[in-house]
């Protein structure tokens, strides 16, 4: 079978969940995220999964991807992994989306028009491109740990798609998804599942 990406969002933070941008600002998770990390560990050591036994674990080095990593079960052996960190969002760290739209225009939108003094997307881009050919060249099922946005752009990436179309596919904290292979086909096997928080 072919390499498939495991893809797991962060537990949530104080930022997430009032909606800050929260990209190189090292933001600890909540307690909240903690035991949402733990319940993802519980479903991932069940049927069909029965602990991942033969997938390769990367990780973010941000403290809220590695403890999410941790707490589910898959911190030894992780590896860390630069590329996995999240979008730099330069002047935009830390505010949310009503507060850039009111510096930067009513009709601002992060994909098309990017962040200032930060990271450009097409940089981005080429950090999820990288994660994507190492992991499809590795010919393992790799489970990562991450971020909101970079993990959307791995999900564009992987389907072959521009970037802006990961503003069209949502991804909560502590939520799963797989993309793999349909007819030979980059594929969306499962996305945004958070059926282990209830």
């Amino acid at each position: 079978m072919a390499a498939r990406l495991l893809l797991v969002r962060h537990g949530r933070t104080a930022w997430s969940v009032a909606g800050r941008h929260t990209g190189r600002t090292d933001v600890p998770l909540l307690d909240t995220g903690r035991a949402d990390a733990e319940r993802l560990g519980e479903r991932l050591r069940r049927s069909p999964w029965d602990g991942l036994p033969d997938t390769e674990v990367w990780t973010s080095p941000l403290s809220r991807a590695r403890e999410t990593c941790e707490l589910a079960g898959f911190g030894t052996g992780a590896r860390p992994v630069d590329d996995l960190m999240e979008w730099d969002y330069g002047a935009e760290e830390g505010l949310t989306p009503a507060e850039i739209r009111a510096r930067r225009g009513a009709d601002w939108l992060i994909w098309r028009d990017g962040v200032t003094d930060g990271e450009t997307l097409a940089a981005m881009v080429e950090r999820a491109d990288r994660v994507i050919r190492e992991a499809r060249e590795g010919g393992r099922d790799v489970l990562l740990f991450a971020h909101g946005h970079i993990l959307r752009t791995l999900g564009a990436r992987w389907l072959g798609m521009e970037p802006g179309f990961a503003a069209h596919i949502r991804l909560d904290p502590a939520s799963l998804s797989v993309l793999g292979w349909a007819y030979g086909a980059p594929a969306i096997e499962r996305w945004n599942d958070t059926g282990h928080l209830g």
